[in-house]
C-alpha cells in the first residue's frame, strides 16, 4: 500500500484531515487534557474538549495552539501524531506526505516549529501552505489564472484576508481577531451585563445559535445558564440575539478594517476583478449570521460564503498535495 497524502488544517480551535481520495476523514478539537501529578496525556481531541472546565485540579485541558501559533510544542506533536494515526489507520506502512496549513501572517520561526511537529509526528515529506492559498483552493476558486480573487477566511484564532492571483498572495493581512474572540466578547458582555459568569462552550452555543452581525428582522433569545458573581449561585438568564451583536461589534469592526486595509492595498487591475467577482467567505467564522451582508455594506462589494466554509482550508491543503503530486506545481 502506497503512503497517504494528508492535507492538514491545524487550526487553534479545531484540526481537520484530509486524506488523498477520501477527502475530509477527520474534524476534532485541537484540545489536549493532561495530567500534571503524573506528566501524562489523558485525552486528545473531542474526548478532551467534553472535560474543558470541568476537570479535578490535578488535570488541565489545554489547547497547544494559541492564535494559529504553536504555544506548547511537545504537546501538539502528540496531537498531531494521534491525528494522523486515527486518520490513516492500519492502511499505511510508509511514513505519509502531509501539508499543514498556517496563517499568512505567521514568522519564520513558527513555520518551522510547524514543519518539525509534523516531521516528528512521523511525516515522510512536509509542505507548508499559507491558509489564504488553501481556503482559495477548497472553495473551488482558480487560483492559477492572472486575476484578483479576495478571500476572507475567519479560523477560530486567526482571520487571514488575502488578494489572491497566480498560485500566490499578492496582498494579505492576517489578524488574532476570530472565533474565539466572538466567544470571549459573549462571556464579558454576560458577565459585565447580568453578573454571570458562563464557561467557553456556553458562549460558543450563545454565537452559534443566536449570533448575529447585523440586526434582525426578528430578535431571538435564548436560555443562558451560569454562575451568579454575587451569590456564587447557578443562575439562569434569557440573551437576545440584539445582545450579542452588540458583545460581537467591536471584533466585527476590526475583521471589517482589515478587509478594507486589503482592499486599498490591492493593485487597481486586481482590485476591479474583486469587485466583478466579489468576495468570498471561508472558515467557521464565516457561519455567523449576517456576516456576508455586514462586509458588504461596509465595502460595497458582493460577498459570499464557500459551500462548505468550515472545510475549506482542510480541503484545499489536501489538493494541493494532489496539484503537486499530479506534477501541476504550484509556487508556495
Amino acid at each position: 500500500m502506497n503512503a497517504a497524502d494528508l492535507g492538514i488544517d491545524l487550526g487553534t480551535s479545531s484540526i481537520l484531515v484530509y486524506v488523498r481520495g477520501k477527502g475530509v476523514v477527520l474534524k476534532e478539537p485541537s484540545v489536549v487534557a493532561f495530567d500534571k501529578d503524573t506528566n501524562r496525556i489523558k485525552a486528545i481531541g473531542e474526548e478532551a474538549r467534553m472535560m474543558l472546565g470541568r476537570t479535578p485540579g490535578n488535570i488541565v485541558a489545554i489547547r497547544p495552539l494559541r492564535k494559529g501559533v504553536i504555544s506548547d510544542y511537545t504537546i501538539t506533536e502528540h496531537m498531531l501524531k494521534y491525528f494522523i494515526q486515527k486518520s490513516l489507520g492500519r492502511m499505511s506502512f510508509r511514513k505519509p506526505r502531509i501539508s499543514i496549513c498556517v496563517p499568512s501572517g505567521i514568522t519564520e520561526v513558527e513555520k518551522k516549529a510547524v514543519e518539525d511537529a509534523a516531521y516528528l509526528a512521523g511525516a515522510r515529506e512536509v509542505t507548508i501552505i499559507e491558509e489564504p492559498i488553501a481556503a482559495a483552493i477548497g472553495a473551488g476558486v482558480d487560483i492559477s489564472r492572472p486575476c484578483g480573487n479576495m478571500i476572507v477566511d475567519i479560523g477560530g484564532g486567526t482571520c487571514d484576508v488575502a488578494v489572491i492571483s497566480l498560485n500566490g498572495i499578492v496582498v494579505s493581512s492576517s489578524i488574532k481577531v476570530a472565533g474565539d474572540d466572538f466567544d470571549e466578547a459573549i462571556v464579558k458582555y454576560v458577565r459585565r451585563k447580568y453578573n454571570l459568569l458562563i464557561g467557553e462552550q456556553t458562549a460558543e452555543d450563545i454565537k452559534i445559535r443566536i449570533g448575529t452581525a447585523v440586526e434582525r428582522p426578528e430578535p431571538q433569545s435564548m436560555e443562558v445558564r451560569g454562575r451568579d458573581l454575587i451569590s456564587g449561585l447557578p443562575k439562569v438568564i434569557r440573551v437576545n440575539s440584539e445582545e450579542v451583536r452588540d458583545a460581537l461589534k467591536d471584533a466585527l469592526s476590526q475583521i471589517v478594517e482589515a478587509v478594507q486595509s486589503v482592499l486599498e492595498r490591492t493593485p487597481p487591475e486586481l482590485a476591479s476583478d474583486v469587485v466583478d467577482r466579489g468576495i468570498v467567505l471561508t472558515g467557521g467564522g464565516a457561519l455567523l449570521n449576517g456576516l456576508e451582508e455586514l462586509i458588504e455594506s461596509k465595502t460595497g462589494i458582493n460577498t459570499m460564503t464557500a459551500e462548505e466554509p468550515m472545510t475549506a482550508v482542510a480541503i484545499g491543503t489536501g489538493r494541493y498535495v494532489e496539484l503537486v503530486s499530479g506534477g501541476r506545481k504550484l509556487d508556495a
